[in-house]
């Protein structure tokens, strides 16, 4: 349900999707409370030092990094920026500060599934979108990226191909350590066989 309904979305439009999903009645006046605690509980767990990155991500982002490709971090999410400062890479670095353009927890005029926050990344990269790739593990963020115009690589970490596979993603792999980074510099996005 998290994945369908929640993912990828601002926080208030994810607290009421959530709060309609489970079929809590009056959801749009209950909405604005559960975020709240939501946010308390997240900010807990990111002080307290709870939050882990998927190894196989940082292998990736190290990878690409080492290659010097620029590379845009786009999170709708207000913490990613916090999520992410305390996170290192083998050379040392902040999962933060590898990242070329940071378009994180912005207000924007549309969430996803509308592309605004990847056409904003796009841009400040000075990369054409149809040159662009965006990693996401929701729908509504490869529905974003397609309807950008860029590709879609979407990341099935909880049993959920089919969903990312049904919102367009042009690639699906349950780790990152799956895709052929060699390729990508080639435009092509695929799977890296053993």
């Amino acid at each position: 349900m998290y994945q369908a309904q929640v993912a990828g979305k601002p926080r208030a439009a994810g607290a009421l999707a959530a709060l309609q999903a489970l079929g809590v009645p009056d959801a749009q006046f209950e909405a604005s409370a559960y975020a709240d605690r939501k946010q308390a509980r997240l900010e807990e767990l990111i002080h307290t030092g709870t939050i882990a990155a998927f190894p196989d991500a940082l292998r990736f982002v190290a990878a690409v990094h080492a290659l010097g490709w620029p590379m845009a971090v786009a999170s709708s999410s207000k913490n990613a920026n916090d999520m992410m400062r305390p996170i290192r890479l083998p050379c040392g670095q902040s999962l933060l500060d590898v990242f070329t353009v940071n378009v994180c927890g912005r207000d924007l005029a549309h969430g996803k599934p509308d592309p605004e926050i990847f056409l904003i990344a796009a841009a400040e990269l000075r990369v054409v979108p149809v040159h662009c790739c965006v990693i996401e593990d929701a729908p509504a963020g490869i529905e974003a990226a397609r309807s950008g115009g860029m590709a879609g690589l979407g990341v099935a970490r909880l049993g959920d191909a089919d969903s990312l596979a049904a919102a367009g993603a042009t690639l699906v792999v349950t780790s990152l350590d799956q895709v052929a980074i060699d390729r990508l510099a080639d435009g092509r996005l695929e799977r890296r066989w053993p």
